[in-house]
């Protein structure tokens, strides 16, 4: 009977050790960001309604107004602290305006002055929300329409929602770092399946393999798709990694410039002649395009594990010694290729290194605890 009872225990240690695993790791969380993300903001929003309305605060839906507002489009650690101590900053302005247009509205009565007052303060809001405190101004009118209405809230009423849009905030700022998703996994995470598309197309490529075209303009718009949600991550990386965004920008650079490469390579006179033509080409060039994918490989891995060691391969240049003596001995078709080859090679060995020196701030756990101990 015991022996009976014990294999439902295993499944269920099973389940919880995957789910603490699934939680703690970074690769889990960037799988699945959106459920994370969907998750944090609902449970906030929940401990919002048990804070105003399961205690009967009057105007409580305000709260939960703000928590949305505060947090509700901040997904990346990197981004939270600054956007969120911004829109916090437009919340707090917004409400001591909208509390001083109904005390000037109790003490003068003039409701056309209020709307007057209230039409030049979202104006001045709308001229900063332009530029690059748009978040405070853009939050500023709204809480003060929140707080004041159209100036024919009492002040009662803008005291309770000010205290609502108070415990919004707190509440945002605190579940805002549960669960942070670092931009810096993503962006890792993200080039390394490039790299790996990468790699893969140009073994394909020069293996005498056909790739239709409607397979290739597939794979290039994911791979171009992922490199434009690299540079948006990019301002969020630089924050919580401390590396200047200039040198991330170099690095999305190559990758792009690496990427233009092989979409020419594709799309070659090389590329169009028969099979047998391109694996006679892959024998000659063999060596060097195992090595250039293997660069490929080895630093996608790098990227996913956070090893330097991965990054420890040989670049692709060394092989490329006499490469002007090479080239004159191939023929025309070929000399075109080749020397594209050898450029995709350079960029290759360029990207790896800039990365190889970036690779200390890539551990975030690592760099906040040296951040917190300088």
């Amino acid at each position: 009977m015991a022996a009976a009872d014990t294999p439902p225990v295993i499944p269920r240690r099973a389940a919880l050790s995957r789910m603490v695993r699934a939680v703690t790791s970074p690769y889990y969380r960037y799988r699945h960001a959106k459920v994370l993300h969907s998750l944090r903001v609902g449970l906030a929003m929940l401990v919002s309604i048990l804070a105003t309305t399961g205690i009967d605060v009057p105007h409580g839906i305000w709260s939960s107004v703000t928590l949305l507002v505060v947090i509700g489009g901040l997904q990346h650690h990197g981004n939270i602290r600054k956007k969120a101590a911004e829109r916090a900053a437009g919340t707090l302005l917004g409400a001591s305006i909208g509390l001083l247009l109904i005390v000037q509205q109790n003490i003068i009565g003039s409701l056309p002055l209020t709307y007057v007052l209230e039409a030049i303060i979202a104006s001045i809001c709308a001229w900063f929300a332009i530029g690059s405190s748009g978040y405070i101004g853009l939050l500023t009118a709204i809480t003060m329409c929140i707080v004041a209405g159209h100036g024919d809230n009492l002040i009662d009423v803008g005291l309770w929602r000010t205290l609502n849009v108070l415990i919004g905030i707190v509440i945002a700022l605190a579940f805002s770092f549960a669960f942070p998703l670092h931009a810096t996994y993503s962006w890792r995470y993200g080039l390394a399946a490039n790299l790996r598309e990468c790699a893969g197309i140009y073994a394909r490529l020069l293996d005498g393999e056909t790739i239709t075209e409607e397979e290739q303009v597939k794979r290039f718009l994911q791979i171009n798709k992922r490199l434009v949600q690299l540079r948006s991550l990019m301002p969020s990386v630089a924050k919580e990694i401390d590396v200047p965004q200039s040198r991330l920008e170099e690095i999305q650079r190559l990758h792009r410039s690496l990427l233009s490469s092989l979409e020419l390579l594709a799309t070659g006179p090389l590329m169009n002649a028969a099979a047998a033509a391109r694996s006679a080409y892959a024998a000659y060039c063999g060596a060097e395009v195992r090595a250039v994918r293997t660069i490929l490989l080895s630093t996608a891995r790098g990227l996913r594990f956070g090893r330097p060691s991965r990054l420890g391969i040989p670049a692709a240049a060394p092989l490329a010694k006499g490469r002007g003596d090479i080239a004159t001995a191939l023929p025309p078709d070929w000399q075109g290729p080749y020397w594209l080859g050898q450029r995709l090679a350079e960029q290759v060995d360029r990207l790896r290194a800039l990365l190889l020196e970036t690779e200390p701030n890539w551990k975030i756990e690592r760099h906040e605890r040296a951040t917190r101990g300088g």
